[in-house]
Protein backbone atom coordinates (compact mmCIF):
# COMPACT_ATOMS: atom_id res chain seq x y z
CA UNK A 1 0.00 0.00 0.00
CA UNK A 2 1.14 3.70 -0.89
CA UNK A 3 1.66 6.32 1.73
CA UNK A 4 -1.34 8.16 0.26
CA UNK A 5 -3.39 5.27 0.31
CA UNK A 6 -2.67 4.75 4.25
CA UNK A 7 -2.97 8.47 4.82
CA UNK A 8 -6.31 8.35 2.89
CA UNK A 9 -7.22 5.17 5.10
CA UNK A 10 -6.36 6.69 8.59
CA UNK A 11 -8.25 9.93 7.41
CA UNK A 12 -11.07 7.99 6.86
CA UNK A 13 -11.02 5.96 10.09
CA UNK A 14 -10.63 8.72 11.70
CA UNK A 15 -13.51 10.64 10.50
CA UNK A 16 -15.68 7.93 10.96
CA UNK A 17 -16.64 7.87 14.54
CA UNK A 18 -18.00 11.34 14.38
CA UNK A 19 -19.95 10.79 10.31
CA UNK A 20 -21.32 7.54 12.28
CA UNK A 21 -23.58 8.49 15.07
CA UNK A 22 -25.27 11.29 12.78
CA UNK A 23 -25.65 9.25 9.31
CA UNK A 24 -26.68 6.07 11.37
CA UNK A 25 -29.33 8.69 12.64
CA UNK A 26 -30.25 10.35 9.30
CA UNK A 27 -30.42 6.80 7.72
CA UNK A 28 -33.06 5.58 10.50
CA UNK A 29 -35.31 8.48 9.50
CA UNK A 30 -35.28 7.90 6.00
CA UNK A 31 -36.27 3.81 6.04
CA UNK A 32 -38.85 4.75 8.22
CA UNK A 33 -40.24 6.98 6.36
CA UNK A 34 -40.02 4.79 3.56
CA UNK A 35 -41.58 2.08 5.54
CA UNK A 36 -44.36 3.92 6.55
CA UNK A 37 -44.96 4.72 2.90
CA UNK A 38 -44.33 0.92 2.12
CA UNK A 39 -47.26 -0.19 5.03
CA UNK A 40 -49.43 2.97 3.80
CA UNK A 41 -49.48 1.66 0.07
CA UNK A 42 -49.74 -2.20 1.19
CA UNK A 43 -53.13 -1.41 2.32
CA UNK A 44 -54.78 -0.91 -0.82
CA UNK A 45 -56.20 -3.75 -3.07
CA UNK A 46 -53.21 -5.39 -4.69
CA UNK A 47 -55.08 -5.78 -8.12
CA UNK A 48 -52.26 -6.37 -11.13
CA UNK A 49 -53.25 -2.64 -12.34
CA UNK A 50 -52.70 -1.65 -8.68
CA UNK A 51 -49.23 -3.10 -8.37
CA UNK A 52 -47.40 -2.80 -11.45
CA UNK A 53 -49.02 0.67 -12.53
CA UNK A 54 -50.02 2.32 -9.27
CA UNK A 55 -53.65 2.13 -10.78
CA UNK A 56 -51.97 4.65 -13.52
CA UNK A 57 -53.69 7.71 -10.99
CA UNK A 58 -50.20 9.75 -10.60
CA UNK A 59 -50.37 13.02 -12.12
CA UNK A 60 -47.31 14.74 -14.55
CA UNK A 61 -45.77 16.49 -12.60
CA UNK A 62 -45.57 13.53 -9.50
CA UNK A 63 -44.68 10.80 -12.40
CA UNK A 64 -42.11 13.31 -14.09
CA UNK A 65 -40.24 13.62 -10.33
CA UNK A 66 -40.69 9.50 -10.04
CA UNK A 67 -39.09 9.60 -13.05
CA UNK A 68 -36.24 11.56 -12.50
CA UNK A 69 -35.57 9.63 -8.83
CA UNK A 70 -35.29 6.53 -10.93
CA UNK A 71 -32.41 7.60 -13.26
CA UNK A 72 -30.37 9.74 -11.21
CA UNK A 73 -28.88 6.94 -9.43
CA UNK A 74 -25.28 6.67 -7.39
CA UNK A 75 -23.45 6.55 -10.38
CA UNK A 76 -24.99 10.32 -11.48
CA UNK A 77 -24.55 11.56 -7.60
CA UNK A 78 -21.51 9.66 -6.69
CA UNK A 79 -19.60 8.78 -9.72
CA UNK A 80 -19.99 11.29 -12.79
CA UNK A 81 -18.98 14.31 -10.28
CA UNK A 82 -15.93 11.92 -9.10
CA UNK A 83 -15.11 10.91 -12.76
CA UNK A 84 -15.27 14.79 -12.83
CA UNK A 85 -12.95 15.62 -10.40
CA UNK A 86 -10.38 12.74 -11.46
CA UNK A 87 -11.04 13.47 -15.45
CA UNK A 88 -12.08 16.88 -15.82
CA UNK A 89 -13.81 17.57 -19.57
CA UNK A 90 -13.67 14.12 -20.27
CA UNK A 91 -15.88 13.16 -17.15
CA UNK A 92 -18.65 15.61 -18.70
CA UNK A 93 -19.51 13.09 -21.33
CA UNK A 94 -21.22 11.59 -18.53
CA UNK A 95 -23.61 14.27 -17.69
CA UNK A 96 -24.24 15.30 -21.51
CA UNK A 97 -24.69 11.65 -22.38
CA UNK A 98 -27.37 11.12 -19.71
CA UNK A 99 -28.88 14.37 -20.46
CA UNK A 100 -29.71 14.19 -24.16
CA UNK A 101 -30.35 10.45 -23.90
CA UNK A 102 -33.79 11.86 -22.85
CA UNK A 103 -34.19 13.49 -25.64
CA UNK A 104 -34.86 10.31 -27.58
CA UNK A 105 -37.35 9.34 -24.93
CA UNK A 106 -39.56 12.32 -25.24
CA UNK A 107 -39.22 12.52 -29.57
CA UNK A 108 -39.70 8.55 -29.94
CA UNK A 109 -40.73 6.46 -27.44
CA UNK A 110 -43.03 8.04 -24.67
CA UNK A 111 -46.50 8.95 -26.00
CA UNK A 112 -46.12 5.51 -28.31
CA UNK A 113 -45.19 3.16 -25.28
CA UNK A 114 -47.68 4.26 -23.14
CA UNK A 115 -50.29 3.93 -25.76
CA UNK A 116 -48.98 0.61 -26.98
CA UNK A 117 -48.62 -1.54 -23.91
CA UNK A 118 -50.03 -1.85 -20.29
CA UNK A 119 -47.06 -3.12 -17.94
CA UNK A 120 -43.62 -3.59 -19.44
CA UNK A 121 -41.62 -3.26 -22.47
CA UNK A 122 -42.73 -6.96 -24.01
CA UNK A 123 -46.21 -5.64 -24.32
CA UNK A 124 -45.52 -2.96 -27.11
CA UNK A 125 -43.15 -5.70 -28.97
CA UNK A 126 -45.99 -8.08 -28.76
CA UNK A 127 -48.76 -5.93 -30.04
CA UNK A 128 -48.88 -6.85 -33.74
CA UNK A 129 -46.36 -9.97 -33.29
CA UNK A 130 -46.94 -13.94 -31.70
CA UNK A 131 -46.62 -13.43 -27.96
CA UNK A 132 -44.81 -16.30 -26.70
CA UNK A 133 -41.57 -16.08 -28.50
CA UNK A 134 -41.42 -12.04 -28.11
CA UNK A 135 -42.42 -12.18 -24.65
CA UNK A 136 -39.65 -14.48 -23.37
CA UNK A 137 -36.95 -12.87 -25.44
CA UNK A 138 -38.45 -9.28 -24.02
CA UNK A 139 -38.47 -10.38 -20.62
CA UNK A 140 -34.78 -12.38 -20.50
CA UNK A 141 -33.39 -8.91 -21.52
CA UNK A 142 -35.50 -6.64 -19.27
CA UNK A 143 -34.26 -9.21 -16.00
CA UNK A 144 -30.29 -9.11 -17.12
CA UNK A 145 -30.25 -5.21 -17.64
CA UNK A 146 -31.95 -5.06 -14.31
CA UNK A 147 -29.89 -6.82 -12.66
CA UNK A 148 -26.58 -5.38 -14.24
CA UNK A 149 -28.38 -2.11 -13.02
CA UNK A 150 -29.23 -3.07 -9.63
CA UNK A 151 -25.81 -4.77 -9.26
CA UNK A 152 -24.05 -0.96 -9.55
CA UNK A 153 -26.29 0.70 -7.01
CA UNK A 154 -26.18 -2.47 -4.84
CA UNK A 155 -22.14 -2.00 -4.90
CA UNK A 156 -22.37 1.53 -4.46
CA UNK A 157 -24.64 1.20 -1.37
CA UNK A 158 -22.26 -1.11 0.43
CA UNK A 159 -19.10 1.57 -1.12
CA UNK A 160 -20.71 4.43 0.57
CA UNK A 161 -21.74 2.89 4.09
CA UNK A 162 -18.38 1.44 4.63
CA UNK A 163 -17.23 4.79 4.40
CA UNK A 164 -19.73 6.24 6.68
CA UNK A 165 -20.28 4.11 9.05
CA UNK A 166 -16.11 3.46 9.60
CA UNK A 167 -15.54 -0.30 9.09
CA UNK A 168 -12.08 -1.28 7.81
CA UNK A 169 -12.30 -4.76 5.62
CA UNK A 170 -15.53 -6.05 3.83
CA UNK A 171 -17.72 -6.91 6.45
CA UNK A 172 -19.90 -3.72 7.02
CA UNK A 173 -19.68 -3.38 3.03
CA UNK A 174 -21.56 -6.86 3.02
CA UNK A 175 -24.07 -5.94 5.74
CA UNK A 176 -24.80 -2.69 3.96
CA UNK A 177 -25.71 -4.89 0.40
CA UNK A 178 -27.65 -7.38 2.43
CA UNK A 179 -29.67 -4.55 4.16
CA UNK A 180 -30.38 -3.02 0.76
CA UNK A 181 -31.41 -6.04 -1.03
CA UNK A 182 -34.02 -6.81 1.74
CA UNK A 183 -35.14 -3.37 1.94
CA UNK A 184 -35.90 -3.33 -1.81
CA UNK A 185 -37.57 -6.29 -1.65
CA UNK A 186 -40.04 -5.58 1.16
CA UNK A 187 -40.55 -2.06 -0.91
CA UNK A 188 -41.51 -3.79 -3.69
CA UNK A 189 -43.54 -7.08 -2.47
CA UNK A 190 -45.60 -5.30 -0.35
CA UNK A 191 -45.96 -1.68 -1.38
CA UNK A 192 -45.58 -2.22 -5.51
CA UNK A 193 -45.58 0.59 -7.78
CA UNK A 194 -47.26 3.15 -5.78
CA UNK A 195 -44.70 2.89 -2.81
CA UNK A 196 -41.99 2.76 -5.06
CA UNK A 197 -43.51 5.93 -7.07
CA UNK A 198 -43.68 7.78 -3.55
CA UNK A 199 -39.98 7.12 -2.14
CA UNK A 200 -38.61 8.58 -5.59
CA UNK A 201 -40.44 11.71 -5.20
CA UNK A 202 -39.22 11.75 -1.89
CA UNK A 203 -35.88 10.95 -2.59
CA UNK A 204 -35.96 13.72 -5.92
CA UNK A 205 -37.02 16.39 -3.42
CA UNK A 206 -33.86 15.04 -1.16
CA UNK A 207 -31.20 14.76 -4.04
CA UNK A 208 -32.17 18.26 -5.35
CA UNK A 209 -32.15 19.82 -2.49
CA UNK A 210 -28.64 18.80 -1.21
CA UNK A 211 -27.07 19.03 -4.90
CA UNK A 212 -28.89 22.65 -4.58
CA UNK A 213 -27.15 23.55 -1.62
CA UNK A 214 -23.41 21.95 -2.21
CA UNK A 215 -23.66 23.50 -5.70
CA UNK A 216 -24.40 26.85 -3.98
CA UNK A 217 -21.91 26.68 -1.35
CA UNK A 218 -19.24 26.22 -3.88
CA UNK A 219 -20.16 29.02 -6.43
CA UNK A 220 -20.18 31.06 -3.02
CA UNK A 221 -16.66 29.95 -2.34
CA UNK A 222 -15.74 31.33 -5.26
CA UNK A 223 -17.81 34.40 -5.20
CA UNK A 224 -19.85 33.29 -8.39
CA UNK A 225 -17.08 33.64 -10.60
CA UNK A 226 -16.73 30.43 -12.75
CA UNK A 227 -13.96 31.08 -14.62
CA UNK A 228 -11.80 30.94 -11.08
CA UNK A 229 -13.49 27.51 -9.82
CA UNK A 230 -12.16 25.88 -13.33
CA UNK A 231 -8.32 27.64 -12.94
CA UNK A 232 -8.63 26.31 -9.27
CA UNK A 233 -9.94 22.44 -10.47
CA UNK A 234 -7.27 22.37 -12.90
CA UNK A 235 -4.55 23.79 -10.16
CA UNK A 236 -6.30 21.21 -7.67
CA UNK A 237 -6.18 18.08 -10.49
CA UNK A 238 -2.09 18.34 -10.88
CA UNK A 239 -2.90 18.30 -14.48
CA UNK A 240 -2.75 21.82 -15.56
CA UNK A 241 -5.14 23.10 -18.62
CA UNK A 242 -5.43 19.64 -19.78
CA UNK A 243 -8.11 19.06 -17.21
CA UNK A 244 -10.28 21.54 -18.96
CA UNK A 245 -9.65 20.01 -22.50
CA UNK A 246 -10.42 16.42 -24.16
CA UNK A 247 -8.15 13.91 -24.06
CA UNK A 248 -7.30 12.70 -20.08
CA UNK A 249 -9.31 9.52 -20.49
CA UNK A 250 -10.03 9.18 -23.85
CA UNK A 251 -7.01 10.27 -25.26
CA UNK A 252 -3.73 8.91 -26.58
CA UNK A 253 -4.45 5.47 -27.93
CA UNK A 254 -7.11 4.19 -30.96
CA UNK A 255 -8.57 2.34 -28.27
CA UNK A 256 -9.45 5.08 -25.90
CA UNK A 257 -11.41 7.37 -28.67
CA UNK A 258 -13.67 4.17 -29.70
CA UNK A 259 -14.61 3.63 -26.28
CA UNK A 260 -15.08 7.26 -26.22
CA UNK A 261 -17.65 6.91 -29.11
CA UNK A 262 -18.65 3.34 -27.98
CA UNK A 263 -19.41 4.89 -24.42
CA UNK A 264 -21.59 7.93 -25.93
CA UNK A 265 -23.58 5.82 -27.79
CA UNK A 266 -24.54 3.23 -25.03
CA UNK A 267 -25.08 6.43 -22.78
CA UNK A 268 -27.34 8.45 -25.42
CA UNK A 269 -29.45 5.28 -26.78
CA UNK A 270 -29.43 3.14 -23.42
CA UNK A 271 -32.02 5.23 -21.18
CA UNK A 272 -34.99 4.49 -24.11
CA UNK A 273 -34.39 1.02 -23.95
CA UNK A 274 -34.08 0.74 -20.03
CA UNK A 275 -37.36 -1.29 -18.53
CA UNK A 276 -38.03 0.76 -15.20
CA UNK A 277 -37.59 3.93 -16.78
CA UNK A 278 -40.21 2.58 -19.53
CA UNK A 279 -42.57 1.01 -16.78
CA UNK A 280 -43.19 4.58 -15.76
CA UNK A 281 -44.65 5.49 -18.66
CA UNK A 282 -47.64 3.32 -17.33
CA UNK A 283 -48.54 4.92 -14.29
CA UNK A 284 -50.07 7.92 -15.61
CA UNK A 285 -53.87 7.74 -17.30
CA UNK A 286 -53.31 9.14 -20.66
CA UNK A 287 -50.25 9.07 -23.24
CA UNK A 288 -50.03 13.35 -23.12
CA UNK A 289 -49.48 12.82 -19.48
CA UNK A 290 -46.68 10.55 -20.24
CA UNK A 291 -45.21 13.20 -22.78
CA UNK A 292 -45.86 16.13 -20.13
CA UNK A 293 -43.80 13.90 -17.10
CA UNK A 294 -40.89 13.63 -19.53
CA UNK A 295 -40.60 17.52 -20.30
CA UNK A 296 -41.28 17.61 -16.36
CA UNK A 297 -38.12 14.57 -15.62
CA UNK A 298 -35.77 16.76 -18.77
CA UNK A 299 -36.42 19.79 -16.51
CA UNK A 300 -35.28 18.23 -13.31
CA UNK A 301 -32.96 16.19 -14.16
CA UNK A 302 -31.22 18.81 -17.11
CA UNK A 303 -30.27 21.06 -13.46
CA UNK A 304 -29.28 18.17 -11.62
CA UNK A 305 -26.42 17.33 -14.26
CA UNK A 306 -26.03 20.69 -14.59
CA UNK A 307 -24.94 20.67 -10.97
CA UNK A 308 -22.65 17.93 -10.77
CA UNK A 309 -20.67 19.91 -13.16
CA UNK A 310 -20.08 22.32 -10.95
CA UNK A 311 -19.46 19.50 -7.67
CA UNK A 312 -17.19 17.88 -9.68
CA UNK A 313 -14.79 20.99 -10.65
CA UNK A 314 -15.63 21.72 -7.17
CA UNK A 315 -13.90 18.81 -5.45
CA UNK A 316 -11.07 19.07 -7.82
CA UNK A 317 -10.67 22.19 -6.72
CA UNK A 318 -11.25 22.76 -3.10
CA UNK A 319 -10.48 18.92 -2.13
CA UNK A 320 -7.56 18.21 -4.90
CA UNK A 321 -7.97 15.17 -7.00
CA UNK A 322 -5.12 13.19 -5.75
CA UNK A 323 -6.81 12.98 -2.21
CA UNK A 324 -9.89 11.97 -3.63
CA UNK A 325 -8.14 9.50 -5.24
CA UNK A 326 -6.54 8.31 -2.59
CA UNK A 327 -9.59 7.80 -0.56
CA UNK A 328 -11.61 6.10 -3.66
CA UNK A 329 -9.67 5.24 -6.92
CA UNK A 330 -12.74 5.15 -8.74
CA UNK A 331 -13.52 8.61 -7.63
CA UNK A 332 -16.86 7.92 -5.63
CA UNK A 333 -16.15 10.25 -2.50
CA UNK A 334 -16.05 12.85 -3.99
CA UNK A 335 -18.89 14.55 -3.50
CA UNK A 336 -18.60 13.57 0.35
CA UNK A 337 -14.99 14.71 0.46
CA UNK A 338 -16.72 18.40 -0.91
CA UNK A 339 -19.23 18.63 1.49
CA UNK A 340 -17.11 18.33 4.85
CA UNK A 341 -14.39 20.25 3.04
CA UNK A 342 -16.83 23.15 2.60
CA UNK A 343 -18.04 22.86 5.88
CA UNK A 344 -15.25 23.34 7.23
CA UNK A 345 -13.25 20.10 7.46
CA UNK A 346 -12.43 16.89 9.39
CA UNK A 347 -13.07 17.43 12.57
CA UNK A 348 -15.50 20.68 12.38
CA UNK A 349 -18.90 20.39 13.20
CA UNK A 350 -20.15 21.81 9.70
CA UNK A 351 -17.56 19.27 8.35
CA UNK A 352 -19.31 15.99 10.12
CA UNK A 353 -23.22 17.26 9.35
CA UNK A 354 -22.81 18.10 5.82
CA UNK A 355 -20.96 14.58 5.20
CA UNK A 356 -23.46 12.50 6.93
CA UNK A 357 -26.20 15.02 5.04
CA UNK A 358 -24.53 13.86 1.56
CA UNK A 359 -24.20 10.34 2.47
CA UNK A 360 -27.95 9.93 3.52
CA UNK A 361 -28.96 11.61 0.88
CA UNK A 362 -26.64 9.35 -1.30
CA UNK A 363 -28.25 6.11 0.64
CA UNK A 364 -31.83 7.68 0.10
CA UNK A 365 -30.96 7.98 -3.92
CA UNK A 366 -29.63 4.01 -4.24
CA UNK A 367 -32.99 2.74 -2.13
CA UNK A 368 -35.50 4.28 -4.03
CA UNK A 369 -33.16 3.49 -7.91
CA UNK A 370 -32.88 -0.40 -6.44
CA UNK A 371 -37.17 -0.51 -5.58
CA UNK A 372 -37.59 1.06 -9.33
CA UNK A 373 -35.19 -1.38 -10.88
CA UNK A 374 -36.52 -4.47 -8.54
CA UNK A 375 -40.56 -3.73 -9.68
CA UNK A 376 -39.75 -3.37 -13.06
CA UNK A 377 -37.52 -7.17 -13.23
CA UNK A 378 -40.81 -8.99 -11.25
CA UNK A 379 -42.89 -7.21 -13.30
CA UNK A 380 -40.91 -8.84 -16.49
CA UNK A 381 -40.94 -11.93 -15.07
CA UNK A 382 -44.40 -12.03 -13.77
CA UNK A 383 -46.17 -10.04 -16.59
CA UNK A 384 -43.93 -11.77 -19.37
CA UNK A 385 -41.93 -14.23 -18.61
CA UNK A 386 -44.44 -16.26 -16.51
CA UNK A 387 -47.11 -15.26 -18.39
CA UNK A 388 -45.89 -16.57 -22.04
CA UNK A 389 -44.90 -20.08 -20.70
CA UNK A 390 -47.79 -20.67 -18.23
CA UNK A 391 -50.87 -18.77 -19.06
CA UNK A 392 -52.26 -17.83 -22.53
CA UNK A 393 -52.73 -13.77 -22.86
CA UNK A 394 -55.13 -11.46 -25.02
CA UNK A 395 -53.40 -9.77 -28.00
CA UNK A 396 -53.34 -6.17 -28.37
CA UNK A 397 -53.89 -5.65 -24.46
CA UNK A 398 -57.85 -6.53 -24.79
CA UNK A 399 -57.88 -8.12 -21.68
CA UNK A 400 -60.75 -11.15 -21.78
CA UNK A 401 -62.28 -13.17 -18.46
CA UNK A 402 -59.38 -15.19 -18.37
CA UNK A 403 -56.90 -12.33 -18.24
CA UNK A 404 -58.84 -10.75 -15.36
CA UNK A 405 -58.77 -14.08 -13.40
CA UNK A 406 -54.85 -14.70 -13.42
CA UNK A 407 -54.44 -10.61 -11.99
CA UNK A 408 -53.79 -12.22 -8.38
CA UNK A 409 -51.88 -15.07 -9.72
CA UNK A 410 -49.77 -12.30 -11.89
CA UNK A 411 -48.90 -10.25 -8.43
CA UNK A 412 -48.17 -13.57 -6.52
CA UNK A 413 -45.28 -14.39 -9.16
CA UNK A 414 -43.81 -10.88 -9.08
CA UNK A 415 -43.39 -10.45 -5.23
CA UNK A 416 -41.26 -14.26 -5.48
CA UNK A 417 -39.43 -12.78 -8.48
CA UNK A 418 -38.53 -9.90 -6.43
CA UNK A 419 -37.42 -11.68 -3.84
CA UNK A 420 -35.28 -14.03 -6.21
CA UNK A 421 -34.01 -11.41 -7.82
CA UNK A 422 -32.85 -9.52 -4.58
CA UNK A 423 -31.14 -12.84 -4.09
CA UNK A 424 -29.51 -13.15 -7.38
CA UNK A 425 -28.43 -8.62 -7.02
CA UNK A 426 -27.02 -9.57 -3.97
CA UNK A 427 -25.09 -12.30 -4.61
CA UNK A 428 -23.32 -10.71 -7.58
CA UNK A 429 -23.04 -7.65 -5.89
CA UNK A 430 -20.37 -9.40 -3.22
CA UNK A 431 -18.46 -10.50 -5.84
CA UNK A 432 -18.18 -7.01 -7.20
CA UNK A 433 -17.54 -4.45 -4.39
CA UNK A 434 -14.59 -3.78 -5.18
CA UNK A 435 -15.90 -2.51 -9.26
CA UNK A 436 -16.46 0.58 -10.87
CA UNK A 437 -19.89 1.60 -10.24
CA UNK A 438 -19.87 3.62 -13.49
CA UNK A 439 -18.72 0.76 -15.38
CA UNK A 440 -21.38 -1.69 -14.20
CA UNK A 441 -23.84 1.25 -15.16
CA UNK A 442 -22.27 1.96 -18.25
CA UNK A 443 -22.59 -2.01 -18.98
CA UNK A 444 -25.97 -1.73 -18.36
CA UNK A 445 -27.00 1.24 -20.82
CA UNK A 446 -24.75 -0.90 -23.72
CA UNK A 447 -27.02 -3.84 -23.15
CA UNK A 448 -30.82 -2.15 -23.20
CA UNK A 449 -29.34 -0.11 -26.35
CA UNK A 450 -28.08 -3.31 -27.72
CA UNK A 451 -31.47 -5.45 -27.20
CA UNK A 452 -34.02 -3.53 -26.45
CA UNK A 453 -34.09 -0.22 -28.56
CA UNK A 454 -33.73 -2.03 -32.00
CA UNK A 455 -36.74 -3.85 -31.15
CA UNK A 456 -38.79 -1.19 -29.86
CA UNK A 457 -38.09 0.88 -32.83
CA UNK A 458 -38.26 -1.43 -35.32
CA UNK A 459 -41.64 -2.09 -33.79
CA UNK A 460 -43.12 0.91 -33.85
CA UNK A 461 -41.78 2.61 -36.93
CA UNK A 462 -41.27 -0.28 -39.62
CA UNK A 463 -44.81 -1.89 -41.21
CA UNK A 464 -42.55 -5.03 -42.21
CA UNK A 465 -41.16 -6.20 -39.03
CA UNK A 466 -41.82 -9.73 -37.76
CA UNK A 467 -41.62 -11.50 -35.04
CA UNK A 468 -38.52 -13.62 -35.75
CA UNK A 469 -37.36 -9.61 -36.41
CA UNK A 470 -38.10 -9.27 -32.98
CA UNK A 471 -36.44 -12.39 -31.13
CA UNK A 472 -33.21 -11.41 -33.56
CA UNK A 473 -33.07 -8.27 -32.69
CA UNK A 474 -33.68 -8.72 -29.07
CA UNK A 475 -31.02 -11.82 -28.98
CA UNK A 476 -28.68 -10.23 -31.83
CA UNK A 477 -27.91 -7.05 -29.20
CA UNK A 478 -28.05 -8.98 -26.11
CA UNK A 479 -25.95 -12.15 -26.54
CA UNK A 480 -23.06 -10.03 -28.33
CA UNK A 481 -22.93 -7.30 -25.91
CA UNK A 482 -22.59 -10.15 -22.84
CA UNK A 483 -19.64 -11.42 -24.75
CA UNK A 484 -17.81 -8.74 -25.60
CA UNK A 485 -17.93 -7.58 -21.86
CA UNK A 486 -16.29 -10.88 -20.83
CA UNK A 487 -13.70 -10.78 -23.10
CA UNK A 488 -13.15 -7.52 -22.34
CA UNK A 489 -9.88 -5.90 -20.45
CA UNK A 490 -12.15 -4.95 -17.75
CA UNK A 491 -12.88 -8.89 -17.15
CA UNK A 492 -9.14 -10.02 -17.18
CA UNK A 493 -5.87 -8.99 -18.85
CA UNK A 494 -5.27 -5.77 -16.25
CA UNK A 495 -4.40 -5.62 -12.68
CA UNK A 496 -7.49 -3.82 -12.03
CA UNK A 497 -9.59 -6.34 -13.83
CA UNK A 498 -12.44 -8.58 -12.53
CA UNK A 499 -9.82 -11.68 -12.63
CA UNK A 500 -6.09 -10.21 -12.54
CA UNK A 501 -4.60 -13.62 -12.11
CA UNK A 502 -5.75 -14.38 -15.88
CA UNK A 503 -5.63 -13.18 -19.35
CA UNK A 504 -8.44 -14.15 -22.08
CA UNK A 505 -9.39 -10.79 -23.57
CA UNK A 506 -9.49 -10.85 -26.91
CA UNK A 507 -12.13 -7.25 -27.37
CA UNK A 508 -10.12 -3.99 -26.93
CA UNK A 509 -12.83 -2.02 -25.87
CA UNK A 510 -14.40 -1.35 -22.32
CA UNK A 511 -17.87 -0.92 -23.22
CA UNK A 512 -19.22 -2.93 -26.27
CA UNK A 513 -22.24 -0.39 -27.40
CA UNK A 514 -19.73 0.71 -30.58
CA UNK A 515 -20.34 -3.01 -31.81
CA UNK A 516 -23.19 -4.86 -30.05
CA UNK A 517 -25.95 -1.76 -30.80
CA UNK A 518 -25.41 -2.09 -34.72
CA UNK A 519 -25.41 -5.99 -34.44
CA UNK A 520 -29.04 -5.95 -32.71
CA UNK A 521 -30.34 -3.41 -35.39
CA UNK A 522 -28.38 -5.11 -38.15
CA UNK A 523 -30.18 -8.99 -36.41
CA UNK A 524 -33.52 -7.31 -36.66
CA UNK A 525 -33.59 -6.32 -40.44
CA UNK A 526 -31.74 -9.86 -40.78
CA UNK A 527 -34.49 -11.89 -39.26
CA UNK A 528 -37.46 -9.80 -40.43
CA UNK A 529 -35.63 -10.30 -44.36
CA UNK A 530 -35.67 -14.20 -44.01
CA UNK A 531 -38.50 -14.56 -41.77
CA UNK A 532 -40.56 -17.39 -43.65
CA UNK A 533 -44.22 -15.25 -42.08
CA UNK A 534 -44.59 -11.76 -44.14
CA UNK A 535 -45.87 -8.78 -41.75
CA UNK A 536 -49.80 -9.11 -41.01
CA UNK A 537 -50.34 -5.51 -42.60
CA UNK A 538 -53.49 -5.11 -40.57
CA UNK A 539 -51.82 -5.18 -37.35
CA UNK A 540 -49.35 -2.97 -37.88
CA UNK A 541 -51.94 -0.66 -38.90
CA UNK A 542 -53.80 -1.06 -36.29
CA UNK A 543 -50.46 -0.58 -33.84
CA UNK A 544 -49.75 2.55 -35.70
CA UNK A 545 -53.21 4.39 -35.19
CA UNK A 546 -53.37 3.22 -31.62
CA UNK A 547 -49.68 4.25 -30.43
CA UNK A 548 -50.53 8.21 -32.45
CA UNK A 549 -53.92 8.42 -31.34
CA UNK A 550 -54.29 6.21 -27.85
CA UNK A 551 -57.42 4.80 -29.38
CA UNK A 552 -58.09 1.10 -27.49
CA UNK A 553 -55.31 2.67 -24.62
CA UNK A 554 -55.59 0.94 -21.33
Amino acid sequence: MSGGQMTAGRYLADSAGEHQGLAVVLFTVFVSVTLAITAWAGRRRSSSEEFFAGGRMFSPMENGFAIAGDYMSAASFLGISGLIALFGYDGLLYSVGFLVAWLVVLMLVAELVRNCGRYTLADVLSARMRQRPVRIAAGTSSVVVSVLYLVAQMVGAGSLVGLLIGGQGTAPRTWAVIGVGALMVFYVSFGGMRATTWIQIVKTVLLISGTVMLTVMVLVRFHGNVDDLLHAAATGSGHGDAFLAPGLKYGGSWSSRLDFISLGLALVLGTAGLPHILSRFYTVPTARSARRSVVWAIGLIGAFYLMTIVLGFGAAAVVGSDTVRSSNAAGNTAVPLLAEALGGGSGSTWGTVLFAVVGAVAFATILAVVAGITLASSASVAHDLYTALRRPVARHGRRDPAEEAMEQDEVRVARFAAVGIGAVAIALSLLAQDQNIAFLVGLAFAVAASANLPALLYSLFWRRFTTRGSVWAIYGGLVPALVLVVLSPVVSGRPDALFPGVDFHLFPLENPGLVSIPLGFLAGWLGTVLSPEPADPGRYAETEVRSLTGAGAV
